[in-house]
């Protein structure tokens, strides 16, 4: 019986990547730097601000001060968060019906834009838990984020589930010993996700998975 459910943010629960996209260009068009595409963006999303921009430069070629970039980012950001921002189709009754698990939000972004971002959307009563990237001494891929919150919650990695759309979930559940769900809606192609225990393409389906195990 599954007693806790550890969720990524961008791209499973979330489709941010429009906001994201708009802070990354107006901080790149600031400092004279081509923007990206939305498609683009996609792909270099998932690892928090500091890489994206790190992705970004190196996507353009250009020697410039990451720091700058990152503070803007995040300034900018801050303040359009949910701008374009919407919670996927289902996840909102799917949470619902997942009332009596717990449920956690585990995010390779910062945890106070990961909780403005969930409370601007209202999801935030859905979770017990919101921790980002600041919250932890490593990050997704590492396992540490999901091994540390499990000891939270007193419970066991058998009776936990990790729901992502990538890559870096699926590899931080496996580390942890826990069961993965990947979605194929988020920002990675259905081929990267293959080593997850179950693939869902829409968020409801996360429901009969919980209740077989």
């Amino acid at each position: 019986m599954i007693e806790l459910i550890i969720f990524d943010l961008d791209g499973t629960l979330v489709d941010s990547c429009e906001d994201i996209t708009q802070a990354l260009n107006y901080c790149l068009e600031k400092s004279g730097i081509s923007g990206f595409s939305k498609d683009e963006v996609k792909k270099m999303v998932g690892e928090g601000v500091n890489r994206l921009i790190e992705k970004a430069l190196q996507a353009r070629g250009v020697n410039f001060p990451s720091q700058k970039l990152i503070d803007c980012f995040v300034n900018y950001y801050r303040e359009h968060i949910t701008d374009f921002s919407r919670a996927y189709p289902e996840v909102k009754e799917t949470l619902e019906e997942l009332k009596n698990i717990k449920k956690v939000v585990i995010s390779n972004k910062l945890t106070e834009l990961s909780f403005k971002t969930l409370e601007n959307l209202g999801l935030l009563k859905y979770f017990d838990f919101v921790a980002g990237s600041d919250l932890f001494s490593e990050r997704k891929p590492s396992a540490v984020p999901i091994i540390e919150t499990v000891k939270r919650f007193y419970t066991t990695p058998d009776k936990t589930l990790v729901v992502g759309d990538s890559e870096l979930d699926i590899i931080a559940g496996k580390q942890a010993e826990v069961k993965t769900v990947a979605v194929t809606y988020g920002y990675r192609e259905r081929e990267v996700l293959k080593e997850a225990d179950f693939i869902i393409d829409k968020f409801s389906e996360l429901l009969k998975i919980v209740r077989e195990l």
